[in-house]
């Protein structure tokens, strides 16, 4: 039976490069000398580490990293930015931003449900942190997928091991 897994799968690679080249750059900014802005990412965590001076400082780096990540094409929606300014010692302030990998729980049920409300020839199940979709036929994969492309928008979901 056909069938293909929907999955939410960030693009390590460009992010690293993306916050490389961001570190790069708040290294070398006039208005960054002499202070501890810094910006680092934990690959095993998947975090995104920001370190400032101040407030305003984090949101100068965040601009940076924005503006770096975007070149590079990566999803924004693929960070987690809801996180709070954390104080550290004296003027220090430092904020994590996560990288979202793996369809939750709550996300998953309703992909499940939208597939189910839409009456398709599919049957869709929760495998882990993926959802697979299955059908009798190619076409009716590919309507699901046009589906889920238009009804679940706040997530950047890609569509893999797609078999036949």
């Amino acid at each position: 039976m056909p069938s293909f897994d929907t999955v939410l799968e960030p693009d390590m690679v460009e992010i690293r490069n993306g916050v490389d080249n961001s570190a790069k750059e708040v290294a070398t900014r006039f208005d960054f000398k002499g202070t501890g802005a810094r910006i680092e990412l934990k690959d095993k965590e998947k975090e995104i580490i920001l370190w400032g001076d101040s407030d305003f400082q984090l949101e100068q780096i965040t601009a940076v990293m924005i503006d770096k990540l975007t070149k590079r094409k990566v999803e924004l929606s693929y960070l987690d930015m809801s996180a709070k300014v954390e104080k550290l010692g004296g003027d220090k302030v430092k904020q994590i931003y996560k990288v979202k990998a793996g369809i939750e729980s709550d996300q998953a049920k309703k992909i499940v449900t939208a597939i189910k409300n839409a009456k398709l020839k599919v049957q869709a199940s929760i495998q882990g942190d993926a959802v697979r979709v299955t059908g009798k036929n190619r076409d009716d994969l590919q309507t699901a997928i046009a589906l889920l492309r238009k009804e679940i928008t706040d997530l950047p979901l890609t569509f893999d091991n797609f078999r036949d």
